[in-house]
């Protein structure tokens, strides 16, 4: 960091002074400065691309968490500052050059996924997915909570409102108007059904995603941990330009649009079940089709307060948790070294480091948090890494080495729930 970001360097040795743990501070060191030190990128003009890790493209959705940790700092490190600012500006030019795409290039050389889908060279990937357009946003209201620096509502941020705001609205209600495709012929599983057009649905209010954050295929287009970020994040940016008299345009389509979806979630997204009672699906098409499970990668079910979409003793939410942290949800799994959620898009017996941390900082119970931090603590492979997923009968047994997201929750995990 040469003599950059002076105030994260004292706040990191503050945080390892209250550890107890050689090993432990060394491994909070590492995985607090893995996005700076080995995915952030910057140009001749200070600009910053930040790569997911092990993949040499940007994702929306990943390096808006990679960063969050380090937006905490924004009002006492004026490095701090400029990195979210330069990150927030890339990504607003990027969702305005393609709202579409879920991950792009630092240069429009073509590098990226060939697939059959309207595309520019900046694209890494064209997988529409709902967080990819709100990540930046969450991030955004994250930045202003910590700075109170309004100047990051400029005129590229309102053009950026009206590109999201106006892709939402079209995939409410997407056939015949959405003008998006996709089609991998290499892979059908991920090519969209009725020729890429996606699949049949009934309108209900939510928004389409075409993807979900792992990057797998919807099974039905309404995901709803996805409409419920929309909520969520919208009614933080609602109440922040209210806060500060900033005029926005697009208020009323932003409310009503909110409303929409809320309606939508409880008219078809509320599962009555036996067990558990009140739940929400994880997927819904309108039809009466629904997906009852969850998945490892946010925004999830397991998420929804980390998010700010719901009170963490919300009942549906409770009675949601219980059923996806049993065996009920097909991807929970437990095995000789830990329990957890996983993901259709690892191995079967994978869980996620990712889920495993939500999983605790969606609660105010210091038993599992400290269950999961030892969980967390003996399934590295030795590394003092998070990964994606690892076996949960042999945690050597892993996929993604160096994922820059999860090593940032993990230090989340440690100031939040541990010191």
């Amino acid at each position: 960091m040469d003599n950059k970001f002076p105030e994260m360097r004292k706040y990191i040795e503050s945080v390892c002074d209250k550890l107890d743990n050689e090993d432990l501070k060394n491994d909070f060191r590492k995985c607090y400065l893995n996005t700076l030190e080995t995915t952030v990128k910057y140009d001749d003009d200070g600009n910053v691309f930040i790569i997911t890790g092990d993949i040499e493209a940007m994702w929306l959705r990943d390096s808006s968490v990679q960063v969050s940790h380090y937006v905490r700092l924004a009002g006492v490190d004026r490095d701090c500052r400029q990195l979210v600012r330069s990150l927030l500006k890339r990504q607003f030019q990027y969702i305005n050059t393609d709202p579409y795409a879920n991950a792009f290039n630092e240069k429009p050389d073509g590098t990226g996924h060939k697939d059959e889908t309207p595309t520019k060279p900046i694209v890494f990937e064209r997988k529409y997915e709902i967080d990819s357009l709100i990540y930046p946003l969450w991030l955004l209201n994250k930045y202003y909570y910590y700075s109170k620096d309004i100047s990051v509502f400029d005129s590229l941020f309102f053009e950026t409102l009206d590109t999201i705001v106006k892709t939402l609205i079209t995939e409410q209600d997407y056939k015949d108007k959405s003008p998006y495709y996709f089609r991998r012929p290499d892979d059908e599983k991920d090519s969209l059904l009725n020729n890429g057009y996606g699949a049949n649905y009934k309108y209900t209010g939510m928004v389409r995603s075409a993807f979900r954050p792992s990057d797998d295929r919807c099974e039905y287009p309404f995901l709803v941990p996805a409409n419920m970020f929309i909520i969520a994040v919208f009614n933080d940016l609602n109440t922040i330009l209210n806060k500060e008299n900033i005029n926005n345009p697009l208020k009323k389509d932003i409310i009503t649009l909110c409303e929409q979806i809320k309606n939508g979630i409880e008219k078809y997204a509320v599962v009555d079940d036996k067990e558990f009672g009140k739940i929400y699906a994880y997927e819904v098409d309108g039809l009466g089709n629904k997906l009852m499970m969850d998945d490892a990668n946010v925004p999830s079910l397991l998420s929804l307060p980390y998010l700010g979409y719901c009170n963490k003793d919300d009942e549906i939410y409770l009675n949601t948790r219980k059923y996806i942290l049993s065996k009920n949800n097909p991807y929970f799994f437990e095995g000789t070294c830990a329990k957890g959620i996983g993901s259709p898009h690892t191995p079967e017996n994978y869980i996620w480091h990712i889920s495993l941390i939500i999983e605790a900082l969606t609660t105010d119970n210091k038993d599992d948090q400290k269950r999961i931090f030892e969980i967390l603590r003996s399934t590295t492979a030795g590394t003092g890494f998070m990964h994606e997923g690892f076996d949960c009968n042999n945690p050597y047994e892993f996929t993604r080495s160096w994922f820059a997201w999860a090593n940032t929750l993990f230090a989340i995990f440690i100031i939040d729930c541990i010191i």
